[in-house]
């Protein structure tokens, strides 16, 4: 199975109001096979003109349970309580490859 990728870029503007979000989400990521390898911490950028505010990476089993993940009710509820807590959340969902390429 090939796993896939979320990758989201966010700027919270209100804190407490996403710490509802925060509290909900990773039992949504779990429920759904998947994982987070990157929530928040620090980056640096290496090249280009990204300027990353927060930086979360989360892996799932395949591409299709990541968007089962996004789809199901768990996560609907959590984003719910995320509304109007950011000023942008931008998410992306990336296949991975099958096998390390050696």
């Amino acid at each position: 199975m090939t796993p896939a990728y979320i990758i989201v870029d966010m700027q919270i503007s209100d804190m407490e109001q996403y710490k509802q979000y925060m509290a909900e989400a990773p039992a949504a990521v779990k429920a759904a096979g998947g994982e987070y390898l990157v929530r928040g911490g620090r980056f640096e950028v290496m090249e280009g003109n990204w300027q990353p505010a927060r930086v979360a990476m989360l892996r799932f089993p395949s591409f299709e349970q990541a968007k089962a993940f996004y789809d199901g009710e768990m996560y609907t509820r959590a984003r719910a309580k995320r509304a109007g807590a950011t000023q942008f959340f931008n998410m992306i969902l990336v296949e991975g490859v099958a096998a390390p390429i050696v």
